[in-house]
């Protein structure tokens, strides 16, 4: 019996660099020891990727995951029907382009919910392009958050043994601070210790990145730290989970970097991609958690000013397989996401 995971590969938008970087990820070898890839994409689209990057891969169409010829030098593709390209123009922003990187998506999400696959990787969609098409989705958290009955999925972005847990996402600085609040912080630390057991680290220390410089610096510099965060940290530890601080943002992630801390809560956007991308940029991968399934991501865009020359770098892209294979037998067979928060506006 093949152990193996089954990962749907998603091409993201087809204007952008998601069909060459997956085709190289395909291309690799090492890849297929570790899981058993099938692309969701359209045919065209990836045999002009593989052709582009010069990888030794035969197009295996597919109708099911179980039709598959899972090893190396195999393309597995799977393409939804009814999906229009004839006009396809690389690096730009068009309608078409947004419709089929969701179609992938939606199909790569009903094979997943009916247990047919056991992960999802993504390569890169743009936001634009799917508001151009009429979708009703702004990114790939919002569509799985819809298509799972998940109304609050959470981010973890993994890199080595830096992890970074989100209270918000992808909303502006100014609301992002209004949704921080005590009760959504402690819904945070409690969803993230939930998390992190499953991944096999039970009471992992999880450390609360301050919101103000010096995490306001005995209220020189603002209260939030001692009105909002402590009081969320000391309530999670009072029901057992092993929260430290808040503690000053711009050496948090640095603690955890070296074994201080196994994770950081951080509490916008920006405050973790920064701390993540530096470290390295490349193989910073996303995951998107408290859904039926794991979902991985590379951690760019669809980077319209190099697509489609051949010079995309794959790394991210092959790392999140890596890590869709790594972690995928642990959410193997869960029937439902993490509580959601039901006090606070996702």
């Amino acid at each position: 019996m093949d152990s193996r995971p089954v990962i749907a590969v998603t091409i993201g938008d087809p204007a952008g660099v998601g069909p060459e970087i997956v085709a190289r990820a395909v291309g690799n070898p090492e890849l297929h020891h570790r899981a058993r890839l099938l692309v969701v994409g359209s045919e065209p689209v990836m045999a002009r990727a593989v052709e582009l990057v010069g990888a030794r891969l035969v197009i295996h169409r597919v109708e099911s995951p179980d039709q598959g010829a899972y090893g190396p030098g195999t393309l597995n593709l799977l393409e939804p029907a009814g999906i229009r390209l004839d006009s396809l123009q690389p690096g730009i922003v068009q309608a078409e382009a947004g419709l089929a990187s969701f179609r992938y998506m939606e199909t790569a999400i009903s094979l997943a919910l009916q247990h047919r696959i056991d992960a999802i990787a993504t390569a890169p969609l743009n936001k634009e392009a799917l508001k151009a098409a009429g979708v009703p989705y702004i990114d790939h958290t919002a569509m799985l958050a819809q298509m799972t009955n998940s109304p609050d999925p959470m981010t973890l972005f993994v890199l080595d043994n830096l992890r970074i847990f989100f209270v918000t996402r992808h909303v502006s600085l100014r609301d992002a601070i209004g949704q921080i609040t005590q009760a959504r912080v402690l819904k945070s630390l409690q969803r993230a210790d939930r998390e992190m057991c499953r991944m096999g680290m039970s009471q992992a220390r999880i450390a609360v990145a301050g919101l103000n410089p010096h995490a306001g610096e005995g209220g020189l510099f603002g209260t939030e730290e001692a009105e909002i965060l402590a009081p969320a940290v000391a309530e999670a530890r009072s029901q057992g989970v092993n929260a430290f601080g808040p503690e000053p943002a711009d050496s948090v992630f640095h603690m955890n970097l070296q074994g201080r801390f196994d994770a950081v809560l951080s509490l916008y956007h920006d405050q973790g991609h920064i701390a993540a991308k530096t470290r390295d940029f490349e193989r910073t991968v996303s995951l998107t958690v408290g859904i039926p399934f794991l979902r991985s991501s590379v951690d760019h865009g669809t980077a319209f000013d190099i697509a489609w020359k051949g010079i995309a770098s794959a790394i991210s892209m092959e790392e999140a397989i890596r890590v869709a294979a790594q972690y995928a037998p642990l959410y193997k067979g869960s029937t439902a996401a993490l509580e959601p928060d039901s006090h606070e506006t996702p």
